[in-house]
């Protein structure tokens, strides 16, 4: 069976596709967010490796708490660098009849006859996709992740195309990916999908740079403060999405405050750590 390159793996996700989620935090991206927080996904031959039948089996473990909604998310890093793998994985949860979903950025996407070839196959196997629009405007992207947003949009569209259910979410960070002309683009773009059963906005948070003090990675939005209440809830105004519940926003930064003081063994069972300050 192929090895997949394994970060990190959560077992009670709950912000991560519906129900409760077993969360697999795949190695490795072609993207380098500044606000990324999960940069350890960037450190090269510093993962775990598994099979899909052990990470099967350890998400058998929690398949009580699923109830009728929850299932397996495989997140990142970027899920997309690891097709043959998601494709083996998901295959055989499928024969357990788990809910499977993707978070991901979709960069990797392209037209080539083996990446669609493979990419079907997969399309076939997931049932929700989570794709993160980080910012409409193409110069703008570069800046802030190193990459082109092209590939993305092009993803997002192959996927509305084949009637795959998607959420899409934006990362809102002040004085970056905030002005309206962008945020009205972002919201045409959605608009003209049919696909979309679920458009948020999250907001940026600073939860992640103790992440790259312990990495020697430099963090250069130091002087971006997280979005107040009133921000968040112009960007929403704009976007038409302003009857989101609030509480969604503020337990999603609750459970990824969690999720730097909670790691998962390879028993199933959790270790709690207490943060504490670099001398």
């Amino acid at each position: 069976m192929i090895q997949g390159k394994i970060e990190t793996i959560e077992t009670f996700g709950a912000v991560d596709g519906p129900g409760i989620r077993f969360v697999i935090f795949l190695h490795g991206c072609n993207m380098r967010c500044k606000y990324c927080h999960n940069p350890e996904t960037w450190c090269k031959n510093e993962y775990k490796t598994f099979t899909s039948e052990e990470l099967i089996k350890k998400a058998l473990r929690y398949k009580a708490y699923w109830k009728n909604d929850g299932g397996i998310t495989v997140s990142g890093g970027e899920p997309l660098l690891q097709l043959d793998f998601l494709i083996e994985l998901f295959t055989l949860a499928k024969k357990y009849n788990i809910n499977t979903c993707i978070d991901t950025a979709g960069e990797p996407f392209n037209e080539s006859e083996d990446f669609l070839t493979k990419l079907n196959k997969l399309l076939n196997l997931t049932d929700l996709f989570i794709v993160d629009i980080k910012e409409m405007n193409n110069e703008k992207h570069k800046w802030l992740t190193l990459k082109s947003n092209e590939s993305i949009l092009k993803f997002i569209k192959y996927l509305d195309s084949h009637n795959k259910k998607m959420w899409i979410r934006h990362v809102l960070v002040p004085m970056l990916t905030d002005s309206e002309s962008d945020l009205l683009l972002l919201k045409n773009f959605v608009n003209s999908l049919n696909n979309v059963t679920k458009f948020e906005i999250l907001p940026y948070h600073t939860l992640g740079i103790m992440k790259y003090k312990e990495l020697g990675i430099p963090y250069s939005l130091m002087d971006i403060k997280e979005p107040s209440s009133e921000e968040l809830l112009r960007a929403k105004k704009i976007l038409g999405i302003e009857k989101s519940n609030w509480w969604t926003v503020a337990f999603l930064i609750w459970i990824i405050n969690i999720n730097y003081f909670c790691s998962t063994n390879d028993d199933g069972s959790l270790t709690f750590s207490t943060l504490t300050s670099s001398p």
